[in-house]
C-alpha cells in the first residue's frame, strides 16, 4: 500500500508529485481521472490537484484493491487456457510433464511460433482452436 507522505504548500498538504494515481490510473482500462477524483472528493471537485491528503491516499488505496483484484481474475482466466491447451496437447502425445517438449510443440511455426510461456491469452486461444481443428480432421480422416 503506497500512502503518500505531503508536504506543505501553499498553506495546504498534497502529494511531491501523483505517479501513483496515474500509474494506476493506467492499469484500469476505460477508468477516467475526473470520475475517481469525483467519487473520492464526494463530488467537491474532479482536480486532483483540489483533493485533500484524505481523499488522495483514500483513492490510492482504494485503486490498488481494484487493480489486485483484476490481476488475481486475469490471472486465473490465463491459467484455465493454459490448462486446456496442456490438455490438448496430451492428446496430441505430448508430453507435458517435460516442459522441453511442451516448448518444442509451441516453436514449431505451423503451432504457434513461440515458447508456451511467452503465449498471450489470445495466442492460447487461437492455439486451442487450431489444434481442436487439427483433432477433428484426424477424426473424419480415420472414418
Amino acid at each position: 500500500m503506497k500512502i503518500i507522505q505531503m508536504k506543505p504548500k501553499q498553506g495546504y498538504a498534497r502529494p511531491d508529485n501523483y505517479a501513483a494515481f496515474y500509474g494506476l490510473l493506467k492499469k484500469m482500462p476505460g477508468a477516467i481521472k475526473e470520475e475517481i477524483v469525483l467519487q473520492f472528493t464526494g463530488g467537491r471537485t474532479d482536480s486532483l490537484r483540489e483533493m485533500s491528503l484524505h481523499e488522495y491516499n483514500e483513492a490510492i488505496r482504494s485503486m490498488e484493491e481494484l487493480t489486485r483484484m483484476e490481476e488475481t481474475e486475469t490471472e486465473r482466466l490465463l491459467r484455465k487456457k493454459r490448462s486446456d491447451v496442456l490438455k490438448q496437447m496430451q492428446l496430441f502425445g505430448v508430453n507435458t510433464a517435460d516442459w522441453q517438449k511442451v516448448d518444442a510443440f509451441c516453436l514449431d511455426k505451423r503451432i504457434a511460433g513461440k515458447r508456451f510461456a511467452m503465449l498471450d491469452y489470445e495466442e492460447l486461444e487461437r492455439l486451442l482452436v487450431k489444434m481442436r481443428a487439427i483433432r477433428r480432421k484426424q477424426k473424419e480422416g480415420e472414418k
